[in-house]
């Protein structure tokens, strides 16, 4: 078959299936377009998911006759200008949109119809019937603004209908100019956006200004929970800049949907922000649990390819490397600097999951309670504490630093006043001090303005941790010999697993040594664990490894190994403890940072109001 040259209307058809596959790519081309001509107000509208019809208005520059008609041509745009030798630079874009495929793109398989007004000129029209051109035309203007353009797209791929049998239902094409809209209005904030769907208002944002403007932007689209919870983010290297807001990771979702990336503006979906986020949070987040943020970034335009993607939804950075690292190390010092901050909505969910349908148990000494010292009578409250138990005995002998006599000191200098006068709680202690021990598990502490209810093995967990993190960042985990070496039985191929990695486990506080098939000898612990549960460590330890495969370190999986070993040493649910010792172990979560969750992203403790609780109970 001879090769032979497609007729003008065939490419642009094809074109169209690049460039507009559903009505939310025409409605993204579209409103890129206003965006670029300056509009400080966009107002959408589509029926029947945008097939039937769909319409951008804005109040930007608008056009002249002569560009009016150059706009529906194939790649003829005002957003590339030549240089001195006549060429144009694509690595040096400044604008959303720079093919010139859109509107001839649209209306090659579509009614589009066209009404602009420059700021001292007349309104103009234009109309192209499935690639047919008619006009420019005098017409009458009925813009929102003065001046500005509106495009009508009635019938999409009325002229291609094969296309229309690939489309979804007219809620999920609907769905989805509602996700395309949301995401340009997050990446322009001083824009404001109306989108309405079968002529009912589906969003309605005003512009906003300044760093404010930006957060409340986000919130109204993301949620007031994110506004409540969302950490700002600050860096700068080598010219590039990140910007935006991250929640807390008690803040997670079970899918990724709430996770934005713009780059210079343009909303992309890249997946280096997957990487970026798991590397940043690994240390707060179950794998199956991710976080809430809207990353921005801005480097010059010779820097990142935008030109990867017909669509433009992809970029390609020069250095990704820098760009990664860059945006991890952003978020891991935001999320340092929370503190021990937990989100509100771990107190919300509480609060949500109260039923008061039955007087509450637990805290007044029924079954399940335990007040670890005398609570009235002859007991002494707090100053004559229970005895210490077993367990209490075994968390003091750990010695991580949570329970050393200079801390328990200092929790017993705050505690001691309590004797005389109960209800004074010193204001720098923002996890109060504790009143009980509930179920064995469960710590409750008292605050100026409420409670605090404090998950001690959760919390006990994430101090380890972290203990830990800084010992091996300091050249390795102390390692404590054992007088009497203790032989572990495995499966074999564990055995061999576990043995193969023993130099690395070395780093982490574990001496190992074979002992004859499926056995392995631990000669030493870390300084830091020395009642660790040594079989379920190296059989977690065992598939850890298997998972990670023989060309990645141990190291890369930090997290993991660290967290198992975490784990299963720290305090168990199920232990009582004195007065002292939860003290101490509040005032280690005040000092420590992340200690508002777990390391598999649970909260560590749930903060009530007094105001809710009195809610809760009708006095308010």
């Amino acid at each position: 078959m001879p090769i032979r040259r497609l007729p003008p209307e065939a490419v642009n058809r094809i074109a169209a299936g690049e460039v507009i596959e559903r009505p939310a790519a025409a409605a993204k081309e579209l409103v890129e377009n206003s965006l670029d001509a300056g509009a400080r107000e966009v107002r959408v509208a589509a029926d029947a998911g945008g097939l039937t019809l769909l319409s951008v208005a804005d109040d930007g520059q608008g056009m002249g006759a002569d560009d009016l008609a150059l706009s529906v041509e194939r790649h003829a745009t005002s957003k590339l200008a030549p240089d001195a030798g006549g060429g144009l630079d694509l690595l040096n874009i400044h604008t959303l949109g720079f093919r010139g495929e859109a509107l001839p793109s649209i209306g090659a398989v579509a009614r589009l119809r066209l009404v602009t007004r420059t700021p001292h000129g007349p309104a103009l029209g234009l109309a192209v019937k499935a690639g047919e051109v008619e006009g420019p035309a005098p017409v009458a203007w009925d813009g929102f603004a003065s001046h500005g353009t509106r495009v009508e797209v009635a019938d999409l791929f009325y002229a291609t209908p094969a296309r229309l049998k690939f489309m979804k239902s007219a809620r999920a094409e609907a769905q989805a100019i509602t996700d395309v809209i949301r995401r340009l209005a997050m990446a322009r904030a001083e824009v404001g956006f109306r989108l309405d769907l079968d002529g009912r208002s589906a969003l309605r944002l005003d512009a906003q200004s300044g760093e404010g403007g930006q957060l409340a932007r986000l919130s109204a689209l993301m949620g007031r929970d994110f506004r409540d919870n969302a950490l700002p983010i600050r860096a700068e290297r080598d010219g590039v800049r990140v910007s935006g807001f991250a929640g807390l990771p008690t803040l997670n979702r079970g899918q990724a949907s709430h996770q934005f990336l713009f780059v210079n503006g343009r909303p992309v979906r890249d997946r280096l922000l997957t990487g970026v986020v798991r590397a940043a949070y690994q240390d707060f987040l179950a794998s199956d649990r991710h976080p809430m943020l809207a990353l921005f970034i801005e480097l010059e335009p010779e820097a990142v390819d935008v030109n990867v993607h017909p669509a433009k939804t992809e970029v390609r950075f020069r250095d990704p490397a820098g760009v990664r690292g860059l945006m991890i190390g952003a978020l891991r010092h935001a999320l340092a600097g929370a503190g021990h901050r937990a989100s509100t909505t771990v107190a919300l969910g509480a609060l949500g999951a109260v039923r008061p349908e039955g007087a509450p148990g637990g805290l007044s000494g029924g079954q399940g309670a335990s007040l670890p010292w005398g609570a009235g009578g002859s007991g002494g409250g707090w100053g004559s504490p229970a005895p210490r138990t077993a367990g209490a005995l075994a968390m003091a002998e750990a010695g991580i630093g949570l329970f050393t006599a200079e801390a328990m000191a200092s929790a017993a200098v705050a505690v001691a006043p309590q004797a005389s006068e109960p209800e004074a709680i010193a204001g720098d202690l923002p996890l109060g001090l504790a009143r009980g021990q509930v179920h064995g598990t469960y710590i409750i502490a008292q605050t100026t303005d409420g409670m605090v209810i404090v998950d001690q093995h959760a919390a006990h967990e994430r101090l380890v941790y972290e203990r830990m993190k800084a010992a091996l960042a300091q050249g390795g985990v102390p390692r404590q010999p054992l007088l009497i070496p203790e032989v572990i039985e495995l499966p074999e191929d564990e055995a061999d697993r576990v043995l193969s990695r023993a130099d690395e486990l070395a780093a982490f506080g574990l001496e190992l040594e074979g002992f004859g098939r499926g056995a392995v000898l631990v000669r030493g612990v870390p300084t830091l664990l020395p009642r660790l549960d040594l079989k379920g460590l190296l059989q977690d330890l065992a598939d850890e490894i298997a998972e990670l495969g023989a060309g990645l370190a141990l190291k890369e999986r930090l997290d993991a190994v660290l967290g198992d070993m975490a784990c299963r040493a720290s305090v168990r649910a199920g232990r009582r403890l004195t007065a002292e010792e939860m003290n101490a172990l509040l005032r280690q979560m005040e000092a420590t940072p992340h200690a508002g969750q777990c390391n598999h992203g649970r909260p560590t403790y749930v903060e009530l109001k007094l105001a809710d609780i009195e809610r809760l109970f009708g006095r308010r």
